[in-house]
């Protein structure tokens, strides 16, 4: 399987969020492919914020080879579920859909650890380091009930 995860810049949420379903999925034994992609393309390129980068290192995780890149429409038949971080990116990412099928593979993230509240990943960018904290514990829950739901289904 493969997942894409998107965020605005693809600098803090959605490398964060690739770090944590790589390494969780590698520990359990999960084959599964994970790449993030932004929907903005000022950061292309650039690699995660050092706020992330440090939050990711401090829990384990590394992801400093991780590059900003724009979600292309090769991502949506590649790719089998695409997450995107907020209500925002999902309105875009689904304008850039080109067909019903990929509509289907598109939710947002949380929606894993909370079905149907469509709650919202907050961007940690113009705050503190407390928001890389928060956001980091929010994505490992969705990553968790993702992974959950592929191991019910094996």
């Amino acid at each position: 399987m493969k997942v894409l995860l998107v965020c605005l810049g693809n600098i803090c949420r959605s490398p964060m969020a690739e770090g944590i379903l790589r390494d969780l999925a590698k520990t359990r034994g999960i084959p599964l492919q994970v790449d993030s992609a932004a929907t903005y393309s000022g950061h292309e390129g650039e690699h995660p914020d050092s706020r992330a980068q440090a939050e990711m290192k401090k829990r384990g995780h590394s992801i400093q080879h991780i590059r900003s890149r724009p979600i292309t429409q090769a991502d949506y038949l590649e790719f089998d579920r695409i997450f995107v971080m907020d209500k925002n990116n999902l309105r875009d990412v689904l304008s850039q859909a080109p067909n019903s099928t990929s509509f289907q593979k598109i939710d947002l993230f949380l929606n894993q650890a909370w079905p149907g509240k469509d709650l919202e990943v907050p961007d940690p960018y113009f705050g503190g380091q407390q928001g890389f904290e928060r956001v980091y514990s929010l994505l490992e829950r969705a990553a968790e009930a993702f992974l959950d739901e592929i191991d019910e289904q094996r």
